[in-house]
């Protein structure tokens, strides 16, 4: 079974090879990171693990029983109960409903763990998958998003009540929001 955890310094290597091996598939949707991303990737990453122990974002990583990293789903900008919601998940798992089952099961554990009250998401105009998702999870639409939101692409922003009563089945998969061993 998957885990939907949060992310921890000893997850850094499994989120490269991801990034690496999923690069081209992302860069068909969404805007690809560039190559000083993975050039610098060891300073981004303990960037992105002080924001989150900052409380300023959180970082989450789907992980399969051998610890390779099938999707990564960040809570951005937290604050005043709100966070902005950004996701990907690997070429393999695409198309089974993995970042479904994962963005509700973010959406249940957010209140309790993180304070929100209310998720939003942008999603560029040629990404219906990710559309779907958002929709599948409950969230609406709130307008179009602006550009610089989305690469330059045109798109469109949702948002979801966390506190609206909507509920899903529990995902089937583990979520620990353990941040390292021991």
């Amino acid at each position: 079974m998957p885990t939907l955890r949060l992310l921890h310094a000893d997850d850094a290597p499994a989120v490269l090879a991801f990034e690496l091996e999923n690069r081209a598939y992302f860069a068909a949707t969404i805007t690809d990171r560039g190559d000083h991303y993975f050039e610098h990737f060891d300073d981004g990453f303990r960037a992105r693990l002080i924001e989150q122990y900052a409380g300023v974002c959180a970082f989450y990583v789907l992980v399969d029983e051998d610890g390779a990293v099938l999707g990564r789903f960040n809570l951005i900008d937290i604050e005043d109960g709100g966070a902005v919601l950004g996701y990907r998940v690997a070429e393999r798992a695409g198309g089974r409903g993995v970042a479904t089952a994962a963005v509700r099961e973010l959406c249940r554990v957010a209140p309790e763990r993180h304070g929100l009250r209310m998720l939003r998401a942008a999603v560029a105009q040629d990404n219906p998958a990710s559309r779907k998702v958002l929709m599948n999870a409950g969230f609406v639409g709130a307008g179009p998003a602006d550009p610089s939101e989305l690469g330059g692409q045109t798109g469109s922003r949702y948002r979801r009540d966390l506190m609206d009563g909507a509920t899903f089945p529990r995902s089937p998969w583990t979520t620990s929001d353990h941040d390292g061993p021991g």
